[in-house]
Order: C-alpha cells, then sequence, then structure tokens
C-alpha cells in the first residue's frame, strides 16, 4: 500500500490520490489529510469525494468520517452506473467531480454522478468555469464528459444540484506549451433571482465588459441569468479564447483538424456589501496579470491538469508554479507517475518527459 503524506497538502492533494489510486489499481493510505489547514481532516466535501470515489471502483475505506486524518482506499473494479453524492453543506460540486474526471479513461461503460451541494462557491471554480473553460479544453484531447446543471448553490445553504456525465474515453497528450494569444473573450455572469431589481448580473457582465475592452480584448458571447437558489449570491466567469495551435503545442494561426485552441478562465463571486465593479474588476484583474506571460492556461487548470498529463503525457505552459502544483508534482512521483517542469524558456511548461 503506498503511503501519502497530506501534511502539505489540500483537498485537491486528497481528490489526486484518490484519482491515481483507481487508475493504477493501487490501494493508498493518505495519513495527516490536510494536515496545514485551520481545521484538518476530512470536511464535508472531502467525505464525500472519498464516498463516491469508493462508489464508482467498489473500493473498501477505512477512515471515511468527518475530520478524519487517516484515510484508506482500496480500490476494486470501475463500474459504470449511476450514483448520488449528497455533500450535505454548500461544499464544491465542482471540486467533487475533479475526483472523478481522469477516470473516464479507466472506465468501460458510462457513468454519471448526480450531487447536491455548493455549485458556485469561493475557494472553487464556478460552474460555468466547469462547463465553459474546463471541459471544453480537455474535450479537445479526448476526454468525454458532461456537466448538467439541475440547480444553482451558493453559499452558505448550498443546496445546489448537477450531474457529471462521463463516457469512455481515449485520453491524447495535451499538447499546448505555446502562448494563448487572446482572439475574443466570453462572459457569463449569473446571480440569483432576490438580486434580479438591482440588475446585478447586468452590471457584473457590462462593467467586465467594457474593461476587457480596455484591454483591447473584444467580447463574443454575453450570457446573463437570473437563478433560483436557497442563498443570494452571484458568480462571474471571463473565458479568454486563444488562437489555435498545432498539435505539438507550436503557435499556429489556422484552425484546421486536429489543431487545438488554448483556453483560460478567470472567476469571482458576489457577496453583500460587495459593488458587482468590484466583483468584475477582480476577474478583469486577473485576466491583464495573465495577459503576456506565456502561459497556454490559467493557474488553476495549471494544477488541475497534472494528472491528465500524468495519464496521457504532454506539455503546457503554465502561469508559475504555484504551492499546489508542487505538492501535486510530488504526489505524482509517489505513484511513479513524474510530471517534470521545464524552465529553459520564460514561462515554465510542464512535461511527462522523462
Amino acid at each position: 500500500m503506498l503511503e501519502v503524506d497530506g501534511s502539505d497538502g489540500g483537498g485537491q492533494l486528497l481528490r489526486s490520490a484518490l484519482t491515481l489510486s483507481v487508475l493504477d489499481d493501487e490501494p493508498v493510505e493518505i495519513e495527516h489529510v490536510r494536515g496545514n489547514r485551520s481545521e484538518p481532516g476530512l470536511g464535508a466535501q472531502h467525505l464525500a469525494a472519498v464516498e463516491t470515489a469508493a462508489a464508482v471502483a467498489d473500493a473498501e475505506v477505512e477512515g471515511a468520517e468527518r475530520g478524519s486524518e487517516t484515510v484508506t482506499f482500496e480500490p476494486e473494479t470501475v463500474a459504470g452506473g449511476r450514483y448520488e453524492a449528497d455533500i450535505g453543506t454548500a461544499g464544491s460540486l465542482t471540486l467533487l467531480f475533479d475526483t472523478l474526471l481522469p477516470l473516464a479513461a479507466a472506465i468501460d461503460e458510462p457513468v454519471s454522478v448526480t450531487a447536491t451541494g455548493g455549485t458556485d462557491v469561493a475557494w472553487s471554480p464556478p460552474l460555468a468555469y466547469y462547463r465553459a473553460v474546463k471541459l471544453p479544453l480537455l474535450r479537445q484531447f479526448g476526454l468525454a464528459a458532461a456537466v448538467e446543471l439541475d440547480r444553482t448553490g451558493f453559499y452558505p445553504a448550498g443546496g445546489g444540484r448537477a450531474t457529471l456525465r462521463l463516457w469512455p474515453s481515449e485520453l491524447s497528450p495535451v499538447g499546448l506549451d505555446g502562448p494563448l494569444e487572446p482572439t475574443a473573450a466570453r462572459v457569463y455572469s449569473k446571480a440569483a433571482t432576490d438580486l434580479a431589481d438591482a440588475e446585478v448580473a447586468e452590471r457584473q457582465a457590462d462593467a467586465a465588459t467594457d474593461a476587457l475592452r480596455g484591454l483591447g480584448i473584444e467580447t463574443v458571447e454575453h450570457r446573463t441569468a437570473y437563478v433560483a437558489s436557497d442563498s443570494p449570491g452571484s458568480a462571474l466567469v471571463v473565458r479568454l479564447d486563444g488562437a489555435p495551435m498545432g498539435t505539438d503545442g507550436s503557435a499556429s494561426g489556422s484552425a484546421e483538424p486536429g489543431r487545438r485552441r488554448p483556453l483560460a478562465g478567470f472567476d469571482a463571486y458576489g457577496a453583500p456589501g460587495k459593488p458587482v465593479e468590484e466583483v468584475a474588476s477582480e476577474v478583469t484583474d486577473q485576466v491583464r496579470r495573465f495577459r503576456g506571460g506565456g502561459a497556454a492556461v490559467d493557474a488553476h487548470l495549471a494544477d488541475q491538469l497534472l494528472v491528465f498529463l500524468a495519464v496521457a503525457g504532454g506539455r503546457v505552459a503554465i502561469p508559475g508554479v504555484s504551492d499546489h502544483v508542487a505538492t501535486n508534482r510530488a504526489l505524482l512521483e509517489t505513484f511513479d507517475r513524474p510530471v517534470g517542469v521545464d524552465r529553459s524558456g520564460p514561462t515554465p511548461v510542464l512535461t511527462d518527459d522523462r
């Protein structure tokens, strides 16, 4: 049984360890789970990830309880079918789905997981980021996956509901080692119906669109929506579309068959007393810092693509080597799936080169 020290990592380290355990059919013991957090051990959303991965992989588990700091996980066979997960709080559904996405490379039959919790909550990607940025990017490299939204869940009540659908997938190397050259932006703004009279969704989107134009980036899609939810809230996502690249990641000026288009996403959440202009400026400031940095994807994808690089290979230019990237690279070493960092150029590049 592999031993993993979770003291220097958060929930992402736990989720990646579960994913790799299933993919490699390798039992794992994770000690000091979220050990460097103010409240270490399994929280509600982490427990839901353990339980859902165990159901899909028919795994034997010890330590699957709130607050547990040690988890043993012994997977058996990954089975298709329909599964349910209830986080019970406003814990993030998108982070729960992160545990399961790479399993598309190991299934023989479709899998669907319907989960309840938070769809748009702080410290996690909003559902629009997942559906408009992450999944479209990964589909270009063979992932067959979709997420259907039934109900939005904002903090603190949660109550959101969404379904992740996976189909058997043959993943190809993720070749994105050139810079994202923005060709357009897409703006996705939503708010609870209680905020419709204040036109929160429109004002967020308009402020972001004006700021993007000030950066010389035109928007090609501008979506606003009001949604029923148990708590008031709002979310704003901006997606940058990059010029197509060649299959080897080199820059290309045409969208020929087989070309890959880099994507990057940036997001912020509204909160009581927080002006909508501040929400928009948070997002567009992220865009401003990203531009010209030479990366192909945003900082969140830099971390989340590591498992896909370990499984399928490839090269991805990233904004920088964050703590999350560093701890997850160390985890991949534990599973004998190393992902290196090429620092020969101005921008670090994640690579499966041995």
